[in-house]
């Protein structure tokens, strides 16, 4: 079994995916991290170096590679749902969970990041945030089989959440 979180950057899909792992005895695997080190490079030069497009190529790759393994918590990119490509293999790999949260919460996470290049390099960060969640949320419903808010709410709550819904979707033995 598998559980896959999706969601814009600074919903908090990485420290959900640490403590749910711990809690049910599975891998925490951080998608980025592990497109980084294939590329052997930060994400910014990544981008730099291949584009948007052969980012997402590599991305693509890394989600077929761990969408075919098991017993894992899959923390995704914010854009993996960029990829119609992605979709089949993260929904057929266990449970997509769209972990949410307002605006004003994510600018407040994010804050400065230098780590993740700008998506349309024109607007401000609040203003970008917006304008790229709003084309995404489609998507994100399209793939998530379950939205969980996490938004003024503990790590814990969020977990204690997506545990139930684990119960009550899995098949009896």
């Amino acid at each position: 079994m598998n559980i896959i979180l999706v969601g814009y950057r600074g919903t908090g899909k990485s420290a959900v995916a640490r403590e749910l792992a711990d809690s049910m005895g599975l891998q925490t695997v951080s998608l980025d991290v592990e497109l980084q080190r294939k590329a052997g490079q930060p994400i910014p030069d990544v981008v730099a170096e291949m584009g948007w497009p052969g980012f997402r190529d590599l991305e693509e790759e890394i989600v077929r590679t761990f969408a075919a393994k098991d017993g894992q918590v899959l923390d995704c990119g914010g854009g993996v749902i960029e990829r119609d490509a992605n979709f089949e293999p993260l929904r057929s790999a266990g449970m997509v969970i769209w972990i949410t949260a307002s605006i004003p919460t994510i600018v407040a996470r994010i804050g400065p990041d230098d780590q993740r290049p700008s998506l349309t390099g024109t607007k401000s960060f609040t203003d970008e945030v917006e304008e790229v969640l709003q084309q995404r949320i489609p998507r994100y419903r399209r793939i998530a089989h379950h939205e969980v808010e996490n938004d003024g709410r503990s790590i814990e709550e969020v977990v204690a959440e997506i545990r139930q819904l684990v119960l009550r979707d899995s098949p009896a033995d």
